[in-house]
Formats: structure tokens, sequence, C-alpha cells
């Protein structure tokens, strides 16, 4: 088995890195601190000049054909840096993702450009809801077709990106006398629709940078052609896209354990405590080894998504358990990282208590941890079902 990256994976690697460390690093804190969307947007207009808007989307279209291991090492580097861009920059090559999964060719040629460019700084997932979180089969969101179209009403919670997205993938019931799950469709609604608003910035333990919104539909009307994918398939894509998100959430929350771990094992080399270096300590040591053993499994169980993901093999039970490892390893590793530092990690001057808040939702976004053991354990179980 080759575990190399090809030179095109390295190059983006190297990329994301190179721009992390030059422009997301030297501002994250401030992000963090003032949440101030203005450089947000500055980040995304960036991202898409590099092309990382848009990693595994078809050239053209205007993506870079990268592929998903690409977009997860992109995501694993410029999370290190800043995880409030990070998760900006994994939802809306998302949106494309799904837009070019299963969008007709009219709807790629109108909305993967502009995602790609960055005319649309961002794209945006409208699935959750107050009542329908972990299961969102029980949304309440409703779209009732008209003479021209369709009309959507109800409201969808926790969005990321909302205040600043081009289009809105919106999922909403469509056939209220179907089973659960199978009267829900898909639609591509732009943000500028008259019916459309925002609401306040939610303000959050951790990712302060990124834009968190609900979003309201108060019939929002819109055009036939809108509907992305067949009638009352919504759930099976919001299921099947989820999956290829969990990728992308299981890198961000690697970047932020090894960024954690990487400052706080160089501070234990320079930190003298009893005459001699912190790292000196064997106690220490053990949890530097074990930390760094568990991001590289992280790290490994990711690639093995992603790969499988990129060669068109099934890859639902591997994403889950990518992020389910990946999520939980991330929150520990800051947590000793924290440790390893001592008071001063508790401090805001330092960035671990940054880094620290910032992973906490990984292990709860794009599928609760214990929604992801579910997943795995189904899965498993199947076979053994006669």
């Amino acid at each position: 088995m080759d575990l190399s990256l090809t030179e095109e994976q390295s190059l983006i690697q190297d990329t994301a890195r190179r721009f992390a460390e030059a422009e997301l690093a030297p501002v994250a804190a401030e992000l963090d601190r003032t949440a101030n969307h203005a450089l947000l947007k500055q980040h995304c207009a960036k991202l898409a000049e590099l092309g990382f808007m848009g990693l595994n989307i078809d050239s053209q279209y205007g993506g870079t054909e990268a592929g998903v291991v690409a977009f997860s090492l992109a995501i694993t580097e410029i999370a290190r840096a800043c995880a409030a861009t990070a998760v900006t920059m994994s939802v809306t090559n998302m949106v494309a993702e799904v837009i070019q999964a299963v969008g007709n060719n009219a709807q790629k040629a109108a909305y993967l450009p502009r995602l790609c460019s960055g005319e649309y700084l961002s794209g945006s997932f409208c699935l959750t809801e107050a009542g329908a979180g972990s299961d969102p089969a029980s949304m309440r969101t409703r779209a009732e077709p008209t003479a021209d179209g369709w009309r959507i009403s109800g409201t969808k919670q926790w969005i990321t990106s909302a205040a600043f997205a081009g289009v809105f993938v919106v999922w909403a019931v469509t056939d209220p006398a179907a089973a659960k799950g199978k009267g829900i469709s898909c639609f591509l609604v732009e943000a500028n629709r008259p019916g459309i608003s925002v609401g306040p910035a939610e303000h959050k333990m951790g990712q302060c940078g990124s834009a968190t919104n609900e979003v309201h539909f108060d019939n929002v009307e819109i055009p036939q052609g809108a509907l992305l994918g067949k009638l009352n398939d919504g759930f099976r894509i919001a299921v099947s896209e989820l999956a290829g998100g969990r990728i992308g959430v299981g890198s961000l929350a690697l970047g932020i354990g090894l960024a954690a771990m990487d400052y706080a094992t160089r501070y234990a080399t320079e930190r003298k405590q009893f005459g001699q270096a912190i790292a000196d300590f064997q106690g220490l040591q053990w949890i530097i080894a074990d930390r760094a053993t568990e991001l590289e499994a992280a790290r490994l169980l990711l690639m093995s998504a992603a790969d499988r993901k990129e060669k068109g093999q099934s890859f639902a039970r591997e994403a889950s358990m990518a992020k389910l490892f990946a999520s939980e390893k991330a929150n520990q590793a800051c947590y000793s990282a924290l440790q390893l530092l001592g008071g001063y990690g508790y401090m805001c001057e330092y960035p671990l208590e940054r880094m620290t808040r910032d992973a906490r939702i990984t292990s709860i976004y794009e599928g609760t941890s214990e929604v992801q053991r579910i997943v795995i354990a189904r899965d498993i179980l199947r076979q053994y079902v006669t």
C-alpha cells in the first residue's frame, strides 16, 4: 500500500500551509476576539484565488479537480492556523460538491463557477432546525408547489456563513403525508431572494470568527428549476453529503489538535522547572507520545476515508470513524496541550484556550460523536442480519 502523496497533493498541502502561516495565523486571535466578518471575507476571497473553494470540482466549472485527499490535507493546514476560516472553506466545498453530484447541467453552470471563483464568497447548507438536529427527518420547513415553482417557509438554525453566502442548499418537506424522511426535497435558493432574512450572529463558545446564524424563509418564491436532484429524494442527498462533510470536519479537528500539541511541545522544551526543561520529565513525554500517536491514527483514518471517496468506493462508515476519532482525539489533544502550559494555557494571551474552544464543536456538528457511533454500529451489524 502506497501512503505517499502525489506531487499535486503535496503542492496543495504546502500551499495551504504557507497561506495559513502567512495570512491566517497572525490574525486568528483577532478574528476570534472581534468576529470581524470583513476579515473573514478577505480570507474567503484569497482561498478562492488559490482554488481552495472547489478542490474536488471539475475544471470546466472553475474547480481545481485535486480530489478528496487534497481537500482533507488543505483543510487540516488551514485549521492549524484558523478553525473559523477552515469551517467556512469546508462548508463551501460541500455546497459545491452536492451541486456537482446531483445538480443538472444548468444548475452546475449557474452556481459552481461562482462558488469556485469567489464571486459567491461562500455557500451554506440549510438543513438543521431547532427541533431537527441529529434527527433531520423531523424538519418542519415546507416547500409548497406554486404555478411557477415552489414557495418555502420555515427557519433553519446554526447555518455556517449564512451572513454572506451567495446560495443556500435548502431542505424542506414537499410531501407531508409521506413516511418520515421520504417526503423531503432539496433546493438551490439564491440568498438575495425576497422573503429571506438572516438572524443575528450567534454567540458561541468557540470558532467565534465564523459566521453562524438562523435563516428565515418567509414564503420565499423559487422557480421550478431550483429543485436539486429528484423530488422527495432530499433526505438521501443529505445523508450522502453529510458523509463527505465528516471528512472535512475530521480534517479540521485534526488541524486544531496538531497545532495545539505543536505549540505545547515547543513550550515544554523551553519551560524550565526544578532545574530542567519540563520536556525532560517522563510523565510529560508520555503525554506527548500518546497524543502524537492518536493524531497520527486520526490522520490515517481520514486519508483512508478520503481515498475511498475519491475512488468512488463506499466510504460512509470510514468517514464516520474518522470524524469520531479525529474530533474526540483533537479535544483530548487540546486539553493535554493546555495542561502542559499550566496556568499560562488558561490565559487568553496564549492560543491554547482558543484552540480548546474551537475543538469542542467538532464532536457536535456534522453529526455528534453519539450519532457517528450509531452510523458505524448499524453498518457493522448489517452484515450479521440474515
